[in-house]
């Protein structure tokens, strides 16, 4: 097969495989409901664990991270198409998760299935540095949205000083677009500090 082909078709396949609404289908399989009518309407687990709980919600994201993480860690460890087409199959599935075709469309924020990705393309190195920043941020900040803008940036720090490689930076500016793109209605709330922290300061 021809490895342009190839390629093409595993970005496809990470496509399709990031767009299965695993925490929707969790929802209605599990409690036969609809998690786009709690909290922020969208089918990602948090609204799945505010329709069943924690447990169900743990699930959906591991669901949601491996989608993800098992396209793109295989074409980058096994595969190893060059530069442009690895930069294409390590979106593909946080594209396929937030416009899945089973939602019309309308999918999540992609929050797991960047924790995916970039499990896939470093295994435990990025996801743990934007874990750290994340849970730094959700003790620090609100509301959501700068959470998450503050552990991506927490996270280009790191490459930038630790490991600038030039698809890790690619993939980084990309995927912070993307996902900064679905989170620009909260954007516009400015940041400040949570409330137990304001209420502690001098």
């Amino acid at each position: 097969m021809n490895s342009s082909v190839e390629f093409f078709l595993w970005t496809t396949i990470a496509f399709l495989s990031g767009s299965i609404p695993f925490s929707f289908l969790l929802g209605k399989w599990l409690f036969h409901t609809d998690i786009r009518t709690y909290g922020d309407g969208n089918p990602g687990a948090t609204n799945l664990i505010r329709a069943g709980g924690k447990w169900s919600g743990a699930l959906g994201l591991v669901l949601d991270a491996l989608k993800a993480a098992i396209p793109v860690g295989w074409a980058y460890f096994v595969l190893h198409p060059p530069f442009l087409w690895m930069l294409l199959i390590s979106l593909a599935p946080v594209l396929g998760h937030m416009f899945s075709p089973f939602l019309r469309g309308k999918g999540g924020k992609a929050i797991a299935s960047t924790f995916g990705m970039w499990i896939g393309l470093s295994l435990g190195e990025v996801p743990t540095i934007l874990g750290l920043f994340m849970v730094l941020g959700i003790f620090a900040l609100e509301p959501h949205a700068w959470v998450v803008l503050f552990s991506l940036l927490g996270t280009f720090l790191y490459l930038i000083l630790y490991h600038p490689d030039p698809l890790f930076l690619s993939v980084w500016v990309l995927n912070t677009l993307l996902v900064l793109g679905k989170h620009a209605r909260e954007l516009r709330t400015a940041p400040q500090l949570r409330a137990v922290l304001r209420r502690h300061k001098p």
